[in-house]
């Protein structure tokens, strides 16, 4: 588990980040996770039972929770840990897997039946990613279909919930779709165990998924952690819609 603790260079990386200057330009070194004040994790079924008070005693600042994936499919666990994790004050948001057999507009739908309206939660997320180990969809899509269906689901998420919607994605599925389009939206981007700038372009990213092995307390396995960029008053802003 990662400490969380406070530096002032994180001041400085904040800044240098909101400037779209390359972070490492800051360090001797490649920044690593323990160099960011504010970290937070993302769970599904996968999770089993979660003890939040536990988690948010423990330092974790936030929460993804997988809420649907393609047009059918809805986590067990979700509302469970949707209203366990409020009511534990933990910041919370849903996340919807895309699914590249299914139209855009029967997702989005899907997920606006299974995510309920909060305006205390954190932007919805929608998950983009190849699926090749799927036994009903494997296959990509080419690269303006890919491009065509996000920004349906994207528009109709935000208008449903009144938040810009974050990206969450990996370095393939970057390359291959994002790379140069959807710099309006904020990123969440997978880089286990590498620090993500100069993998994915110098995309100013505001989210950080750095290992899938975590471990924090009220959790028995393994969890996704992630950081966010910045230092812990922009946090408070983010939360605040003001970031």
């Amino acid at each position: 588990m990662v400490t969380l603790y406070s530096k002032p260079l994180f001041a400085v990386l904040a800044t240098m980040l909101v400037l779209g200057v390359a972070a490492c330009a800051t360090f001797e070194r490649e920044p690593v996770p323990e160099d960011y004040p504010i970290h937070g994790i993302d769970v599904s079924r996968y999770q089993g039972d979660i003890d939040w008070n536990a988690a948010r005693r423990g330092g974790v600042a936030f929460a993804w929770i997988k809420a649907t994936e393609g047009g059918d499919h809805s986590d067990p666990k979700f509302l469970e840990n949707w209203y366990e994790a409020k009511a534990a004050g933990m910041p919370r948001g849903a996340y919807h897997f895309a699914y590249w057999c299914r139209p855009a507009i029967e997702q989005v739908e899907w997920f606006k039946q299974n995510v309920p309206y909060d305006p205390d939660a954190l932007p919805p997320v929608l998950d983009v990613e190849w699926n090749g180990h799927s036994k009903t969809c494997p296959k990509k899509v080419s690269r303006s279909q890919a491009r065509a269906e996000m920004r349906i689901m994207l528009a109709e998420m935000e208008r449903a919930y009144g938040k810009r919607p974050v990206i969450y994605t990996d370095i393939t599925f970057f390359n291959d779709v994002m790379k140069d389009d959807f710099e309006a939206y904020p990123i969440w981007v997978r880089s286990i165990r590498r620090y993500p700038t100069s993998r994915f372009d110098h995309r100013n990213w505001w989210f950080w998924q750095y290992t899938a092995v975590g471990k924090v307390p009220g959790i028995k396995g393994n969890v996704d952690r992630n950081a966010f960029f910045g230092t812990a008053s922009m946090w408070e802003k983010f939360l605040d819609g003001r970031l």
